[in-house]
């Protein structure tokens, strides 16, 4: 077995692309997703030189990479159902998480197309060597609903519909891998997220045991006081990752702080204010020194 080296989240950011594979150091490469869409704070995304230079490495030199939410909704955005709406709505919240790539490769041009295309040969989870990795959340239930239909773990083209509409058992499987568990915040409370749309319900850390408060364990919320500082009610659907499973290394969280290995079974690699990557030799407990600032 080579050792692995596993990048998260890039968003189009073509320097944080080139400096963690500089940090692979010759190792195997594995991305988790979200190639495109860039945040605010990036001067000059792109979308377009990103893509093609993963592409190139999955093609071409054997790396590894599963679908981000990101470009699940892409693909979704630039088609549309039987009725001829788009599988997922243009609003002013759609379109500016995706302005990114709408301006560097435009809206159902033949470039987004075969772009979203090639999104679909992206599985959903790998499971290499021992180590798992998927973009959100690890929910085996999820996986063997999808892995039913799907063995290899890759959506077609006939799936599209159903998983824009979030109704099967199938697309919410599909929504729990990619986005991850949600939890109902208590009281009619709410929060802005990083695009300060108001949310009502808040992502959780699915791999520690639920029996903080709202603030110990809520993942992506960029004012953490915003949420009432008492214990977590209503978390019951969430299956914590036990202690005695594989390792499992995800991205999508925009976690703040220094990055931290938390816990030995899983771990989220995606800190925006930071460049980071994981070196992974095939170790059953994750280790905080194998995280490398990049």
């Amino acid at each position: 077995m080579k050792s692995l080296t596993v990048i998260p989240d890039i968003h189009a950011d073509l320097s944080r692309l080139h400096a963690s594979l500089d940090a692979a150091r010759g190792a195997n490469v594995a991305f988790l997703g979200d190639f495109i869409d860039a945040g605010n704070s990036l001067d000059v995304p792109d979308d377009a030189s990103v893509l093609r230079k993963v592409r190139s490495l999955v093609e071409q030199e054997g790396a590894l990479a599963v679908m981000g939410n990101h470009e699940l909704n892409a693909i979704l955005f630039h088609r549309r159902d039987k009725k001829g709406a788009p599988l997922r709505r243009h609003s002013s919240k759609n379109v500016s998480q995706h302005a990114s790539f709408l301006d560097n490769i435009g809206f159902a041009t033949p470039a987004a197309i075969e772009w979203t295309e090639w999104f679909l040969n992206l599985p959903l989870w790998i499971e290499r060597d021992g180590l798992r990795m998927v973009h959100a959340c690890w929910d085996q239930t999820s996986i063997d609903v999808i892995r039913e239909r799907r063995p290899d773990g890759r959506l077609r083209t006939e799936d599209l519909e159903e998983v824009a509409l979030k109704q099967t058992n199938f697309a919410k499987a599909v929504e729990a891998l990619t986005s991850g568990p949600e939890v109902l915040l208590p009281d009619d409370r709410w929060f802005f997220d990083n695009k300060k749309n108001r949310r009502c319900e808040v992502r959780l850390a699915w791999w520690k045991p639920q029996h903080g408060t709202w603030r110990d364990l809520a993942l992506a919320v960029p004012d953490i006081q915003q949420l009432p500082d008492s214990p977590v009610a209503g978390a019951e659907s969430i299956k914590i990752y036990g202690e005695d499973q594989e390792p499992v290394l995800v991205g999508h969280y925009k976690m703040k702080g220094e990055p931290r290995i938390e816990v030995g079974q899983a771990a989220c690699l995606d800190y925006p204010d930071f460049r980071c990557v994981y070196h992974w030799s095939g170790e059953r407990k994750l280790v905080q020194e194998n995280l490398t600032k990049v």
